[in-house]
């Protein structure tokens, strides 16, 4: 493929225009694209808005199974057998200490993520003040995941100064039948419109290898470009016994490297987060995402772990990258 192919990628994400659902499709299987120029068309267009800034996120697993949802890949699905280590809401001050713990390690946002469908107007009350006090204490950005969410309790999230609200749509809505049977496509829209409708910015992104079609991926990227997503994390699916979902995806670093180019390219403003199954798909390829991706997080995830922060951060500053710290600076 001639440079000026690589070329016309870069310059079409940057102009705002949205490449073809064809152009999409040859981005991830034809053979005559190469990998290396592709990354660098799409680190072209992460520079720009991100230059060589690395956002690190900790996530805190602040409650863990005890889901009434299906979810045909988690493993704190009601219908799992996987053997977890279930509680329920962690206390206040676990969580007040985990959110320092975050700041000291320099994270640049604190992920507070909850199992179950929903919460209640007085979980809801319970988390706004939870979220008042660690803004008042630490200058650290804060996302919750707390399931579906409607206008009203939105409203108070963002009013107790939440910064971001996490509700991945996972698969396309013609593909999301085959993950999940308790809740719809539709009802994960509906929660991120409702943070929208309040003014509260979406941390919104995707799975990868749950068997769905190229055609699925690209409908999802082209869905969150259209919400404007602040935040989008691309989780590769990984099997956990137990699950509904355990086939091994076939999944391999190019074609994952290919993935996250073409959402750099579909969503050249949002922050693209290489999250769940990085260390296992990209194996030695894995530093290589930090060209079209520029966060990512550290110490593991809901449940399964991931590199340690000591690694991760070694790999960032071995390939010249920088760490964007809390307080807007960088470390070299």
């Amino acid at each position: 493929m001639e440079i000026t192919f690589y070329q016309e990628l870069t310059t079409i994400s940057l102009s705002g225009e949205l490449l073809s659902d064809a152009t999409c499709e040859k981005l991830l299987t034809a053979s005559e694209i190469e990998l290396l120029p592709l990354l660098d068309a799409a680190y072209q267009v992460r520079k720009t808005y991100f230059q060589n800034e690395v956002q690190l996120h900790i996530l805190n697993n602040a409650q863990n199974g005890y889901c009434p949802e299906d979810c045909h890949y988690c493993a704190q699905a009601n219908s799992a057998t996987t053997d977890i280590e279930a509680y329920p809401l962690k206390p206040d001050t676990e969580i007040l200490a985990e959110a320092e713990r975050a700041y000291e390690s320099g994270a640049y946002r604190y992920c507070i993520v909850m199992s179950g469908r929903g919460p209640s107007p007085k979980r809801v009350a319970h988390l706004a003040k939870l979220i008042r006090t660690v803004k008042a204490r630490y200058p650290i950005e804060v996302c919750l995941s707390a399931g579906l969410v409607d206008v009203e309790s939105a409203g108070i999230l963002k009013s107790a100064g939440l910064d971001r609200l996490n509700h991945n749509l996972n698969t396309s809505e013609a593909h999301y039948p085959k993950i999940c049977s308790t809740h719809s496509y539709q009802d994960r829209m509906d929660t991120l419109q409702a943070a929208q409708t309040v003014g509260l910015a979406c941390c919104s992104g995707v799975i990868v290898g749950m068997g769905e079609g190229i055609d699925d991926l690209i409908k999802v990227a082209k869905a969150l470009r259209q919400l404007e997503v602040a935040s989008l994390p691309v989780n590769f699916f990984l099997p956990i016994f137990g699950t509904q979902l355990v086939e091994t995806p076939t999944l391999t670093p190019d074609y994952c490297l290919r993935v996250l180019c073409l959402y750099r390219f579909l969503n050249p403003q949002a922050e693209i987060r290489v999250a769940a199954g990085r260390e296992h798909h990209f194996r030695s390829m894995e530093v290589m995402a930090l060209y079209p991706a520029n966060s990512m997080f550290i110490d593991g995830y809901l449940n399964a772990e991931g590199s340690t922060a000591s690694r991760t951060l070694e790999m960032i500053r071995d390939a010249g990258f920088t760490v964007k710290t809390n307080s807007d600076d960088t470390e070299p």
